[in-house]
């Protein structure tokens, strides 16, 4: 016997979020290029080069080492330290692997995050434009999206005191990107400084910096904000292979925190998903490791 649309009762989780407006242009492209219309994609954000060739042989190698098993849920111990090398290297900002957690893509970074910060009823401030997904896990998490408008006068970026306006006594999180997905914006030192002025007040704002799009920056040196003093323990930096390395469909990310919030990533990632793809980790050892631009690339 078939459930009708009337007895078939689905979770109302659904109803508190939308299906990614970046997926369902994607989707409809792909829909019109099979029908012959040739079309332009702005929907995802995939690089326009293909995986260095350096990073696909260590995938190789890794399918004939036998890296075939069930990986620890936070990641390999060796890939956990290699990240910790970019951060010193790239970044000049010191983590030991235990803050660090490995997750499948950089959104799966993120809900953990969200879910283990967010309460039912906290504010999350998002600046606007941004990406689709923010604001959707946050209402997942029963909290409350605080949408900061920017101007294109501003190049689309906040001020500290737009920031401090917007902070109130159920703020809990601050969520941004730099290099911004979508509008490109990149926050100087002088500009993320200002607002790290701000977060010294408000102990209790929890700062998410997602910074997957570093290494797709042509405006200036990447700064994180997690380099300004008296924050650090607050701020979550989320990153990925997915921009930088051209391995979107690997599905790899990362974290850096405190080891508290870690932990409670990592406890979440084991009910979810466990470990991340094992042959993606030992690729991105090679991908951290190595440099940029190995001379076959």
């Amino acid at each position: 016997m078939q459930l009708t649309a009337e007895a078939m009762q689905l979770s109302s989780l659904l109803d508190r979020f939308a299906e990614p407006e970046t997926l369902k242009m994607a989707k409809l492209g792909r829909e019109l290029r099979a029908r012959g219309i040739d079309v332009i994609d702005l929907s995802l954000g995939e690089p326009d080069f293909d995986t260095p060739q350096h990073i696909k042989d260590a995938a190789k190698k890794a399918i004939d080492d036998n890296w075939s098993h069930y990986p620890p849920v936070a990641g390999y111990p060796d890939l956990r330290a290699a990240v910790c090398t970019k951060f010193k290297r790239d970044n000049d900002l010191d983590y030991k692997p235990e803050n660090i957690v490995i997750s499948t893509g950089a959104k799966q970074s993120l809900a953990n995050i969200i879910f283990a910060l967010v309460d039912e009823g906290d504010e999350v401030i998002i600046p606007a434009p941004f990406w689709v997904t923010y604001s959707e896990l946050v209402k997942m998490a029963r909290g409350v999206p605080v949408i900061l408008s920017t101007t294109m006068e501003n190049k689309f970026k906040i001020s500290a005191a737009e920031l401090e306006d917007a902070i109130t006594d159920r703020s809990k999180v601050f969520l941004f990107s730099s290099p911004c997905n979508p509008s490109g914006s990149v926050y100087s030192k002088d500009e993320l400084e200002a607002l790290a002025n701000v977060f010294r007040k408000y102990p209790q704002v929890f700062i998410i910096s997602d910074e997957i799009y570093e290494y797709i920056n042509f405006v200036s040196r990447h700064e994180s904000i997690a380099s300004f003093e008296g924050i650090k323990e607050r701020v979550i930096i989320v990153n990925g292979l997915s921009k930088g390395f051209a391995m979107t469909g690997w599905r790899l990310g990362y974290i850096a925190a405190s080891p508290e919030v870690a932990k409670a990533c990592e406890k979440l990632q084991g009910q979810f998903t466990s470990g991340a793809n094992t042959i993606a980790q030992r690729a991105a050892i090679t991908a951290l490791t190595t440099d940029l631009r190995p001379k076959k690339w």
